[in-house]
């Protein structure tokens, strides 16, 4: 057994299944944040770190120590667990993947036999003790966050803590008393009653709603809970229109990034670019707005939520394709694909064969209201990149008093679609950082230079529009006089050039004045 936190091995899975048969791994799990653009991914399971999904990040995982049996990694874990840090028991899978397990399951395995009992029960009423005196809320809702804990990890035991254990515990506290011990209890059986509810295939937006506010009201006592109702959130916005509105208006496009996530025929273990940061931070701020609009939509707060969804207005859907966003769709592949993308959905969503209007139309509405919008805003960034990457002449017919107005249509285009030149300038800078990265995926090997130099021929216009409609301000006056007045002054220069010859009254103006005699001088 190792002692101490250590790298992890290069192939985690691999290594882990060569230890002895009964071997476990005891690894500390960072969290993660949600995958991007995946509103729809399983809900949480409490006391399990996620790691054993498909497409799990393994480097999430640091490696504390290796154990053997199922008595020795539950001791191990009852002992080393923070209550912070999510400390994860794996063993190999038998289909070459990793399984986690919960510290409820091995007591419960361990609960019938005669030389662990004893002990076993020390050692979870010493655990339940801990929760209680560590809890980052202090010590009046430290039994709260106790019981949370002991539903969150030891459901498979049993939904509360038995009564030999949690008599212990509080006996060891120094608070054993009924009151208590009924606040634990009520605690873990509330909080069972959710996890339970969770685990329902089906859920209408009504009891999503319901569910969120219970997992809301709990999760600033526990905040292991705090994932679930973020959780719930985006389950109900997904199934909100406005909401799916704000998120179609706000989100980048991240076409690139998801052709090469899904790129037929990559192999398993292909090596393919992140995110990059601009467009990441981006997705993240659309993600914090739509759950800031749904959280006030449920929560009574009607009049914020109406003033997010005006400060984000959809515009309306466009009869017909601008000049300009046919140009850039006609020289840039991805904006291509991003059509494409966004008619498959359609076409998916519609057919005869879908289920979705049955089972949840409340889905299927927010879904169109979604698709909609996005088509809307993708005309927007097409035709704005368009006018940058590909400015027309002014029409020779135009009023000269209007050509003012037609040369700032692509500022104001830019400013439509993406909000500020600066969020215009980070998406464009964080695309062509994306395609920086090696090694560029097969599928767009063909296109990759002929993207990167639109890209960048589109940025450095953006430059050029943004620098050149930024008016003076006194601030700007003034810093600029001061770098000038700071710069070192040129030595002086002699001159080389014949002095003018003076003309004839300058000539006989000299010759006066040295014909006079000086005031005092002898005369002769």
């Amino acid at each position: 057994m190792s002692e101490q936190r250590a790298l992890l091995p290069d192939d985690f899975t691999l290594w882990l299944a060569e230890r002895e048969e009964d071997a476990y791994a005891l690894a500390w799990v960072a969290r993660q944040n949600p995958p991007p653009s995946a509103w729809s991914e399983a809900a949480p399971r409490a006391g399990e770190s996620g790691i054993t999904r498909p497409g799990a990040d393994l480097t999430r995982i640091t490696l504390q120590e290796t154990t053997r049996g199922e008595h020795e990694t539950l001791r191990r874990w009852l002992l080393l667990d923070d209550g912070v840090q999510h400390l994860a028991i794996l063993t190999a899978g038998e289909s070459g993947g990793l399984r986690e397990h919960t510290p409820g399951e091995l007591a419960a395995r361990l609960l019938h036999d005669p030389a662990v009992d004893a002990e076993l029960t020390g050692l979870l009423a010493g655990w339940l003790s801990r929760r209680n005196t560590e809890a980052p809320q202090g010590l009046e809702l430290g039994w709260i966050a106790a019981g949370a804990a002991w539903t969150c990890h030891m459901r498979a035991l049993a939904a509360s803590p038995p009564p030999s254990v949690l008599t212990r515990s509080l006996h060891d506290a120094g608070e054993a008393d009924e009151a208590t011990a009924d606040l634990v209890v009520d605690t873990c059986l509330s909080i069972a009653d959710l996890l339970d509810r969770l685990e329902r295939p089906f859920r209408p937006r009504a009891g999503l709603i319901d569910l969120w506010h219970t997992a809301e009201a709990l999760s600033a006592d526990v905040p292991a809970l705090a994932d679930t109702a973020h959780w719930l959130l985006d389950q109900i916005a997904l199934r909100d229109a406005p909401a799916q509105q704000i998120r179609a208006v706000l989100e980048p496009d991240i076409t690139d990034y998801l052709r090469d996530q899904n790129a037929p025929g990559r192999r398993p273990d292909a090596t393919l670019p992140t995110l990059d940061a601009p467009r990441a931070a981006q997705l993240t701020t659309a993600r914090e707005t739509v759950r800031a609009y749904t959280a006030a939509a449920y929560a009574g707060r009607e009049q914020d939520a109406r003033q997010l969804q005006d400060a984000f207005p959809v515009t309306g859907r466009p009869l017909a394709t601008s000049g300009p966003a046919a140009l850039w769709r006609q020289n840039s592949p991805t904006a291509r694909d991003a059509v494409d993308d966004l008619t498959a959905q359609r076409t998916a969503l519609t057919a005869e064969e879908g289920t979705d209007h049955f089972a949840d139309p409340e889905l299927l509405h927010a879904q169109t209201s979604y698709l909609a919008a996005r088509e809307s805003q993708l005309h927007l960034l097409h035709d704005a990149l368009g006018r940058l990457a590909f400015p027309a002449p002014t029409p020779p017919d135009l009023p000269e008093a209007l050509a003012p107005v037609a040369a700032a249509q692509a500022q104001r285009r830019v400013i439509e679609a993406f909000g500020t030149p600066e969020r215009a300038a980070g998406a464009l800078e964080g695309q062509l950082h994306y395609r920086r990265q090696r090694p560029v995926p097969a599928h767009r090997r063909a296109t990759a230079g002929i993207e990167t130099d639109l890209l960048t021929r589109t940025r450095t216009a953006l430059e050029t529009l943004t620098h050149a409609a930024l008016p003076l301000d006194q601030e700007d006056i003034r810093s600029r006089v001061q770098e000038a007045m700071s710069r070192p002054t040129a030595p002086p220069t002699v001159s080389h050039t014949r002095a003018p010859e003076p003309d004839a009254a300058q000539h006989a103006a000299r010759q006066v004045t040295a014909e006079r005699p000086l005031p005092g001088s002898p005369t002769v």
